[in-house]
């Protein structure tokens, strides 16, 4: 066994101060009005045709809808557990969009939940679709999408992806017009919701509305705006509603960086801002060989050899020049990281070093770890 704890040493100043420049964007891309929210739907249903790769018969909730599904049919199946490994029991769910009409077709996503191994090449077989409170808006069948493969033979096997869920693209029919449940526009207003919370954001909301002259426009908190619209025309106010919609403003997006500890992956947003700062990390590699060793026996014993497993254990730590580091001040986030990057910083390095600036308070931002 070897394990490697590897560290860079590093000294470098930071002392930059981010110029951010807010991006203009559509207000239906940030917001959106109150009542045109999707409704997500849920089922539960079987998937056949997977070649052996399917639960087993001790997953008792696919064996007994198995037998509820063929009873429809006017055949009987045996109490004894049945071998029906080319069936898997799974989820089913989907979004629909607020104003979808009957007839209209909706992908679904559809997950395993017994012990089947693979939904490669199975089909999804009719099963009722419901929303929240029991009403049941479609059914959906069709052939599966898994997005990979999974092939196992004589001990080996390569596979991609996760074969245990897929999609069906066009399985849900709605039997009926989706559900609205709150009106869009009462007593000629219409309230805008933002969808990152944001006090200068909904200002500009406000702005660009009152400045197209489509209605009269007042923040009511940092994520609602409230529009009264200038007529009581439905069609006319379908069309304020959309040329609201395409309005551009200017976006105050805060201060992040995302760190997903998993992945090694750092998201830094263009406002970031780090005060003047030194940071030392030091190197320190510890090396961990595993060994064997078979002392032989004493002479004229009968007891045989016995191997004893040893460890070597060794540790060095790495001196290495400092190197010093100046970012100018206007630097960009991009400047940074290229700097950093000329260092030969790994991820995992980055990771240490922001949240070492943030318990500190140089970093002048929210730091989400994942």
């Amino acid at each position: 066994m070897k394990t490697k704890l590897r560290n860079i040493l590093i000294l470098f100043v930071l002392s930059f101060s981010t110029i951010y420049i807010a991006q203009a964007a559509r207000i239906k891309d940030v917001a959106a009005v109150n009542g045109t929210s999707s409704t997500q739907v849920i089922g539960y249903g079987l998937v056949t045709g997977l070649n052996n790769q399917g639960d087993n018969q001790a997953t008792s909730f696919t064996v007994q809808s198995v037998s509820n599904m063929l009873k429809r049919f006017g055949l009987t199946v045996p109490q004894l557990n049945p071998r029906i490994r080319n069936v898997a029991a799974v989820m089913i769910t989907a979004e629909i969009s607020a104003f979808a009409k009957k007839g209209t077709k909706i992908d679904v996503n559809v997950s395993s939940i017994g012990d089947a191994r693979s939904l490669q090449g199975g089909v999804l077989i009719m099963s009722p679709m419901s929303t929240a409170d029991g009403q049941i808006i479609g059914m959906a069948q069709g052939p599966l999408s898994v997005g990979g493969y999974d092939f196992e033979s004589l001990g080996s096997r390569i596979s991609k992806n996760y074969v245990t869920t897929g999609r069906v693209p066009g399985a849900l029919i709605l039997e009926r017009d989706a559900i609205v449940t709150d009106s869009i526009v009462e007593n000629k207003k219409i309230k805008i919701s933002l969808y990152q919370p944001d006090f200068n954001t909904a200002r500009n909301v406000a702005g660009a509305v009152n400045g197209a002259a489509l209605g009269t426009a007042v923040i009511l908190d940092a994520a609602t705006v409230e529009v009264e619209l200038p007529t009581d025309n439905q069609h006319e106010n379908m069309q304020s509603i959309a040329d609201i919609q395409s309005l551009q403003i200017a976006v105050d997006a805060p201060a992040r960086v995302v760190i997903n500890e998993r992945t090694g992956t750092i998201v830094m947003g263009g406002n970031v801002e780090v005060l003047p700062s030194v940071i030392g990390h030091g190197n320190l590699e510890v090396t961990i060989q595993r060994q064997v060793v078979i002392p032989q026996p004493a002479p004229f014993t009968i007891r045989p050899p016995r191997p004893v497993e040893t460890a070597d254990i060794t540790a060095e730590e790495e001196r290495n020049t400092l190197n010093p580091l100046t970012i100018a001040t206007g630097s960009t986030v991009q400047n940074i990281v290229e700097a950093l990057n000329a260092l030969k910083v790994s991820s995992r390095d980055l990771i240490s070093i922001f949240q070492a600036l943030k318990t500190s308070g140089a970093l002048q931002a929210e730091l989400i770890i994942q």
